[in-house]
Formats: C-alpha cells, structure tokens, sequence
C-alpha cells in the first residue's frame, strides 16, 4: 500500500497555510496498491494525542481518497498529525518528510508528524512593517556629521583609536578568545544621519534600523555600558529625539536594536573594569543592586557569560529587578525610547531570551505604543525553533511580530550560486508561508547583506575571503570580472526581495556596491563619492516599483519554478481584498529571474496570470501573447530579471 499526501497541495489540506485557534482543517491522504486500507486514521497530537477516523470519498485518479474534518486547538499551539492505515498485512503509516520542516510530500514509514501552526486569530503586527523598506545603518560607520566630535578616552589601558581617514580599513585587533576588540572609530553619528535624511528618502526607505547606539566601548555597541544613555560619540538623547521627528516628517521612522540577553563587562550593572567607582556594579560589590541580574560560580572572576566572552556577562533575564529596568517600570529602557520617538526593537538574539521574557516585552511595548515592532533575531525557521533542548515558537501571536529572514537570504543566495535548482528553492520558501501566520509573514525582515556576514556583493561574486586568513582579508579586493558577475546578481537577488512578502531590508552601503569580507571589513564606511551609482540607481528604481505596486507587498504570494534556471514569484490580489483582507484593487504581478548565461523562453499558464491582458517586460516592451498562456523571453548575456504588472483597467506601469 503506499499513502500520499502533500501539505502544499490544496486538495490534500485545506486552508492553506497557518490557521487561526478554534478554526476547520479539512485533511486528504490518498491510497493505492492492492492491500485495500481496513481502516484510515488521522492520528493528531498537541499535548495529547487524538485519533480521528478518516470517512471513505471515492477514487481520484486510480487511488482511493480519505478525508477527515477537524477542529483545530482553541489555544494557540503548533498541531501535528499523521495517518496510519490498517490492513490485512499489518499497519502502514504515512508522516512528514526528515527534513524537519514538517511540510511538503509525506513518507511511507515515518513518524515525524506534519505541522500545523495554530495562532492566535487577535494577532496582528504593525501595516508599516508590510508596507515598508529598511535601511541598516551601523551609526560609527555611515556618516559623520559636522557638530559633534568623538570623544577620545583610554578604558584599561587600551586606546581608543580614531581613524583619520574616513575611507581606511577598519582594524582587525584579535583579543585572547578569538573575539575582535573593536575599538576603532570612525566618527560616524547621528547627526550624521539626520543629514543623510534625504539620500534615504530618495532611496525609498521608510524605516531605518540602528544597530546598537547606546554607550559602550566597542564600536559595534553589542556589549551595552549604559541603556538608558546614548553613547556620547554618537550624540545623546536630544539628538536621538531630533532625529526621530525629522524622519518621521519624511514618513522614515526608526528602529533600535535591544541587547537584553547580556550586557558589558564595562558597564555600570558589572563594572569589571572600575570605570564607573568603586561598589557600583556586580563584579565590584556583592551588595550592589545590580549583583542578582547575574550569575556567579564564584564571585567576582567566574560568572556566566554570552557564547564564553568573559567582556560580555550574561543576565539573569527573569530576575525580577531587571525586568522592572527593562520592561515594566514606569520608565523602563523599552518604554522610555518608544516615547522618545522610536517606533519598535530588534531584538539581538531573540531565540536566547526566556519565552516569558519575550511575552512580557511585547505586552509593554504594545502598551506604550501599540504600532510598535517587536522583531527578533532568529536565523531558523521561528515556527519550531529548538533552542535549549526545546521547541520554541516565535509565531503564535504572543512574543514576536516577526523576524530576520535569514533562510530567504540563504534561499536566493544558493539559487544564484547554481547549488539548489529553482524547484528546490521554491518548494523551501512555500514552506516557510505554510509554517508562518500572514501578520508574521508579511512582517518579515528580508535582508540580503548584515553587519554578521560578509558583503553581500563579495558573497555573489563567489569570492566572500572566509577562505584566506583573517590578517589577510583587509587588502582583499574583487577582480574586476568577479564585480561584474556579483553586481549581476546582487539585482536579481534584490529584485525577488522587492517581489516577496515582508519588509526589503538593505543593509548601509549595499546600495553603493561596497565590498567586504567578514567582520569587520564588512563593516566598512559608507563610500560618500565614491558610490556605483548604476547600483544606487538600480536601488532606486526597485524600491519605486515596489512601492507603486500593493500586490508586491500585500498580495497573496506563489513561488514558481519554470525550469531549474529560472525562480519567480507571483503576486496577486484579486476579489477586492489582499491577502491581510485590506480592501485593494486587483492585480497581478510575476517577477521572473533567469540565472543562466543564456537566454530561455517560459510560459506562464492562464492559472498564474489570471485577469491579464498583456504581458510586458521592465522597459514597457510587449514580450508576446500566444494563446493558452503567455510567453516570457528571458535574455541577458549572464543571466536577467523582468517584471510584468497588470489589472483589471489594462493598465500597464
């Protein structure tokens, strides 16, 4: 007997995707072979298990077909299920594939269970973050504004340095554990930012996200002094302040990034260093009212620390007292930036923080400012993270609104690369809108490049330097033919990132063609006249078609795979109402790249370009109409990208 069955198929399971708690799940599994089933049972777990026999429909296609119609929890949880059959030669059961997906075609013989993602249906996440586009900005090395010096100061008898030149490498100064001390600047800072306030509006951005700006000794700032302090070499409150205004009078709000799992050991709460006097912090003085926030073996040299940086103590984030600090104090670290102007937190390594923690957080900061983003670091798939021995779900309405999406990066990143075929990379992102609710998925924060990994143009071009010693990487430079085939792909992947549900994220200087190997080179400055303008340009011109089109950002999504070498993506809104049930006018939008150097023809069948008239490529050419689907000609000497629109007045934009 074999059994089918396939989570990506409507007839087999039916809605589609996450559901809300309480909602109907229809599930389908079909059987062929000569051992006819004495019976089917749906066999569901969550927290308990639940078996449900499943009722005889007919035949389809030569095989019998069962089906069963459940409710699913009314709490929100992940739900999972399989099917077992039995006949006269025994048992067979059918459950998901080893890929720990919990989605896609079933197996024969496994017991790992199909998911279901049942979420809260009051889940809703802020319209800016499906609306909008992001910009990275790491603030020392963007752009330094007239007005403001750096300070210059010795902490342990370690200089700070100040480059001279803006356009110099950063340094590369390994401490003892392997970790870069960072402490070269470069002057970057936030009056810097509000300068470049227009270049950003130009560019399309509507949110800028900082990485951490609050004082610390690092220029990187992931090893927090001072939460409730902005770093003095970047300005100080009032700054913070202007800037949030002026943004938000360009429609560009701003985001902080929020290290809460550990903070620095020159920080007031540890003050290893003694730069804040004697019996202030936790190494200093057992007394110190910050001593419960961390864990000590034995006081004061052996201590928990984050991933073993013995200068980055990690917190007891449950302690009661550093969550009314961070959290629900009147004037808590979360709620006081909000109310200066802020609209949400990153949050640095969200998959480590308590699960109670993240619930709490989200509660006070929707409290303050119920717009406001909660985003998490998570590289995973966040709908069954394991971290810690358990399984932890960021989607089901009651921590995160949504998070970085790495396996999207890594996705396009492995099509371009030629080391997953189209299909593949289709199949894995149709996953990942199966396993995420739409406020979730919509929500996404879609990078390409990150102050973590190294220049996404370096990466394209096959050449990212992680093969060379770290002392070398500074004078590590792209040939020219290797800038070319990178610059070639770094449009193609921006395209799809512009074409796909979530927030388009770029991170500062991509635009600009800036290259990099990893930390810190990656975290290069901004090249201010030096930029790749047709890159910048090009950036321009792919925000601008994202946003005068809402069916790239709110319509229903589809991945398509013509061939191995072509991946493409299609955008729907049809009925009158996208897929967050918002009233929009119907249209249609297929974005098709080609990762071959040779040209290749694709027929879209009317399913795909359902109500379209005419089909046409970026620069207003009709490619062709043949009858029973629409051709699409794909050229370019190594590879090209195109995008058609249109609705139902035939207007083509």
């Amino acid at each position: 007997m074999i059994l089918e069955h396939n989570t990506l198929d409507l007839f087999y399971r039916e809605p589609q995707g996450a559901v809300c708690a309480g909602a109907q799940l229809r599930l389908r599994v079909t059987a062929a072979g000569a051992d006819v089933p004495e019976s089917v049972d749906l066999r569901v777990w969550n927290g308990q298990e639940h078996r449900f026999p499943m009722r005889l429909l007919g035949a389809r296609a030569g095989r019998r077909c069962y089906e069963a119609q459940i409710t699913v929890s009314q709490t929100p949880c992940l739900y999972w299920y399989r099917f077992e059959a039995k006949s006269r030669d025994g048992w067979y059961v059918l459950g998901a594939p080893h890929d720990h997906t919990g989605c896609g075609a079933g197996r024969m013989g496994s017991e790992e269970s199909f998911q279901v993602t049942v979420y809260d249906p009051e889940y809703t996440t802020p319209a800016w973050m499906h609306e909008g586009v992001m910009y990275q900005i790491m603030v020392d090395r963007f752009c330094h504004g007239e007005g403001t010096d750096a300070l210059m100061h010795a902490k342990d008898g370690t200089k700070i340095s100040l480059h001279e030149r803006w356009d110099e490498m950063p340094e590369l100064n390994i401490s003892e554990n392997g970790d870069n001390f960072a402490n070269d600047f470069f002057g970057g800072n936030l009056e810097g930012v509000r300068q470049k306030l227009p270049y950003l509006k130009e560019l399309g951005v509507s949110v800028i996200y900082f990485n951490p700006i609050f004082e610390a000794r690092t220029n990187h700032k992931y090893d927090t002094s001072d939460y409730m302090r902005v770093d003095p070499m970047f300005g100080d409150e009032e700054k913070l302040r202007q800037l949030c205004e002026e943004a938000r009078g360009m429609g560009i709000r701003v985001m902080l990034d929020g290290v809460f799992s550990h903070v620095g050991d020159d920080s007031v709460y540890f003050n290893r260093r003694g730069s804040h006097g004697k019996d202030v912090g936790a190494y200093q003085n057992p007394k110190s009212p910050y001593f419960k926030w961390f864990r000590f073996k034995h006081w004061p040299e052996e201590y928990d620390c984050w991933w073993g940086f013995r200068t980055l103590p990690n917190v007891n984030e449950m302690d009661a007292d550093y969550r009314r600090y961070i959290l629900n104090g009147e004037d808590a670290v979360v709620k006081h930036w909000l109310r200066a102007g802020t609209s949400g937190w990153r949050l640095d390594v969200a998959d480590e923080l308590p699960m109670d923690f993240l619930r709490e957080l989200r509660r006070q900061v929707k409290g303050a400012k119920p717009d406001a983003a909660v985003l998490g670091e998570v590289w995973e798939d966040a709908s069954h993270k394991v971290a810690y021995g358990q399984v932890r779900s960021y989607v089901l309405g009651d921590t995160l609104d949504s998070v970085m999406n790495y396996p999207l990066r890594e996705a396009l990143i492995d099509f371009l690369m030629n080391r997953q075929c189209a299909d593949a990379v289709a199949h894995d992102l149709s996953v990942q809108m199966q396993n995420y609710p739409k406020p979730f998925l919509y929500a996404l924060m879609n990078l390409m490049g990150s102050h973590d990994r190294p220049r996404i143009l370096n990466v394209l071009a096959g050449n990212d330097g992680n093969d060379i010693p770290r002392d070398q990487r500074a004078a590590h430079h792209l040939t020219q033919e290797e800038r070319m085939v990178g610059s070639l792909r770094e449009r193609m992947m921006l395209r799809m990132i512009m074409s796909v549900p979530g927030m388009p994220c770029i991170y500062y200087a991509d635009e600009a063609g800036l290259e990099g190997c990893a930390d810190p080179f990656c975290r290069r400055t901004y090249p201010w006249g030096r930029e790749d303008k047709e890159m910048v340009a090009y950036y321009r011109r792919m925000t601008a078609m994202r946003r005068a089109h809402p069916e790239l950002r709110t319509g229903e999504c589809r991945y398509i795979a013509p061939c191995d070498d072509v991946l493409g993506v299609v955008r729907t809104i049809r009925g009158g109402v996208d897929a967050l049930g918002h009233p929009a006018g119907d249209a249609c939008a297929v974005t098709l790249i080609n990762r071959s150097a040779h040209p290749i023809d694709i027929y879209l069948t009317t399913d795909d370009v359902q109500g379209a008239r005419e089909l046409v490529s970026e620069s207003g050419e009709l490619i062709s109409a043949r009858a029973g689907g629409y051709g699409i000609s794909l050229l370019g000497m190594r590879g090209m990208t195109y995008f058609a629109h249109w609705c139902e007045e035939q207007r083509v934009v």
